[in-house]
């Protein structure tokens, strides 16, 4: 076990790299909170510039104007942890006076069981600005804000009925699959799509039963909540085998396994590292199977279409590259335009909160013109909440990469889960 994550938080690692920031500030040119609010001070000045004098505690409020996204640290050439040591120093900032509104947010697993059995009334109630402007001003969750639409069946709830029918064969064994809260309730067509590409190309599926990684509680400072959230996770994965290949849709979800609960957390549990160790995303795990030559390429039919794609931060700071770029144009006819743009400014909760709503739309209304311009119609991005922010802003639909590659194979369906069929796809791409 390690140190507990708030103590951890006070006496980081991360803070012996702040001696290697030579001021260079090209983590402040690259910050998307720092170009949209003068209410953030910036990455270096909030990092280590002001570690140095912190001593456990905060010396610069405008430190919970950071989003968490991350680019500080991919783009530093020292290697400095600046996104790590600031995501430390707000949970110990916000330790004493956590808002209720941030610790309700982060409980989408509890969301979607509330909201699923009543999903009709839910999305109604969601699509109200009369309700929303109530919550927004009781909670303090922006009435315009992006949110999910819920599902009257959840993935877990098809994925058994499918359990029982397949019949294989699966010459490529066993594999895990993660799915992530999200993926569980709300965006159930891209787990869907998922499990049906990997069976078909030969694999026999396993979900074990599963909650939440924490991600939404780290990022809010919860660090306590969010170490027990996550260990339980890895339990709950490892029972399904323990040298499994673990493959996940959520990118966010498979980052805070593979990076943010140890860099941020300090978390050194040995289960953690090996649930790191063997989780991927799935256009990264699709794209080498492709390069091995273990995909059926030649099944994929051609999709004449020009799509925009976004990376999110947090698929960023992984650094498995831009692997769901050529995963898609591995299918004939399909050209990907690749965002160029750092954010799109939702950042987990960050956007729905309202005091950082107008921020979280400045940071994306550039990837939102590129959308609308590009293709107004269709997108692809590897995060839930991403493509919920992408969706608001551009208006285009927006998918998971695997999505496509479920499309290619002629494996969509027809129905609402298993999302829209190929002819619907495509009259959207002419647009």
């Amino acid at each position: 076990m390690g140190a507990n994550p708030m103590e951890n938080a006070k006496i980081s690692m991360a803070r012996v790299s702040l001696d290697s920031c030579v001021k260079c500030t090209i983590c402040e040119t690259q910050c998307p909170v720092a170009k949209a609010t003068p209410l953030f001070s910036g990455p270096k000045f909030v990092g280590p510039q002001a570690e140095r004098y912190r001593h456990g505690a905060s010396v610069d409020y405008s430190l919970d104007y950071c989003s968490g996204c991350g680019i500080c640290t991919t783009v530093c050439p020292q290697g400095v942890k600046i996104a790590e040591m600031n995501g430390q120093a707000r949970a110990v900032m916000k330790a004493d006076h956590m808002p209720l509104r941030d610790r309700l947010i982060t409980q989408t697993e509890l969301e979607g069981k509330l909201m699923t059995p009543f999903a009709p009334i839910a999305n109604a109630a969601l699509a109200n600005k009369p309700i929303r402007k109530i919550v927004e001003k009781v909670v303090g969750v922006h009435h315009e804000a992006p949110v999910p639409k819920a599902k009257s069946r959840t993935f877990m709830g098809w994925f058994r009925k499918h359990e029982k029918t397949r019949t294989g064969p699966f010459p490529k064994g066993p594999i895990v699959f993660f799915h992530g809260c999200a993926g569980g309730y709300f965006e159930v067509a891209t787990s869907i799509a998922t499990v049906e590409v990997l069976e078909h190309i030969g694999y026999k599926v396993i979900v074990p039963k599963q909650g939440c990684c924490g991600l939404a509680q780290q990022s809010n400072g919860l660090f306590n909540e969010a170490a027990k959230a996550v260990r339980k996770l890895c339990a709950q994965l490892r029972s399904a085998g323990k040298e499994l290949t673990i493959v996940s849709s959520s990118g966010s979800c498979a980052g805070m396994l593979r990076h943010e609960a140890h860099e941020i957390m300090g978390i050194d549990d040995p289960e953690l590292i090996d649930v790191g160790s063997r989780m991927v995303e799935t256009s990264e795990f699709l794209l080498e199977l492709m390069d091995a030559g273990e995909f059926p390429i030649e099944e994929l039919g051609r999709r004449d279409l020009t799509i925009p794609y976004h990376q999110p931060c947090q698929v960023k700071s992984q650094g498995i590259g831009k692997p769901a770029i050529r995963m898609m144009e591995t299918i004939p006819g399909v050209t990907v335009i690749e965002s160029g743009e750092q954010c799109c400014g939702i950042a987990g909760t960050y956007g729905l909160k309202k005091e950082k709503y107008e921020v979280a739309q400045k940071v994306g209304k550039p990837l939102f013109d590129m959308v609308k311009r590009t293709n107004p119609e269709l997108a692809a991005c590897e995060t839930e909440t991403c493509r919920w922010q992408i969706r608001k802003g551009s208006g285009a639909e927006v998918i998971h990469p695997v999505q496509l590659i479920h499309h290619a194979l002629g494996l969509a369906g027809t129905s609402e889960l298993r999302g829209m069929p190929w002819e619907d796809m495509k009259k959207k791409s002419k647009s």
